[in-house]
């Protein structure tokens, strides 16, 4: 189970999946709604695509304390002291991203391109809970009998 809380899993199925909604999503911003949200989303998406890389980086090189989190939002909250809320509300912004694309229909308009990203980065995202919720299901585990 300790591989499905690294850096490197964290930033591949959910942080760079998340990137892309937000790239994206910024790139139907500005065609349907203002040019100046749609690149203030691109470029938010770019700046927590590089601080997921920077923590695959400093996993990768053994930095037991990395001083930078998994998006922008999450490093505002190290000044309060609420790093994991600030996460959680990227969270829930980028779902939130996700089911405007998908409700407003906008999501019809992006360019072969730009499905093509957007259905990668859904299914790595969707599949990788999958396998991490199956793999906690088939471990043993200390006072868990198996089910008839």
């Amino acid at each position: 189970m300790r591989f499905f809380h690294t850096s490197v899993f964290l930033s591949l199925t959910i942080g760079i999946p998340f990137c892309t909604f937000k790239a994206l999503f910024g790139y139907l911003a500005i065609e349907h709604v203002h040019a100046t949200l749609g690149w203030i989303l691109i470029v938010w998406a770019l700046v927590d695509l590089l601080m997921n890389l920077a923590r695959v980086g400093l996993e990768l090189a053994r930095v037991a304390e990395p001083p930078v989190e998994f998006c922008s939002l999450a490093q505002l909250g190290l000044c309060f002291g609420r790093p994991e809320l600030m996460l959680t509300i990227d969270t829930f912004i980028s779902f939130t991203i996700i089911c405007t694309a998908l409700w407003t229909g906008w999501i019809a308009s992006l360019p072969p391109w730009g499905s093509t990203l957007w259905y990668a980065a859904t299914t790595v995202n969707l599949m990788s809970l999958a396998v991490m919720n199956v793999w906690r299901e088939l471990r043993p585990m200390p006072g868990r009998e198996a089910r008839p």
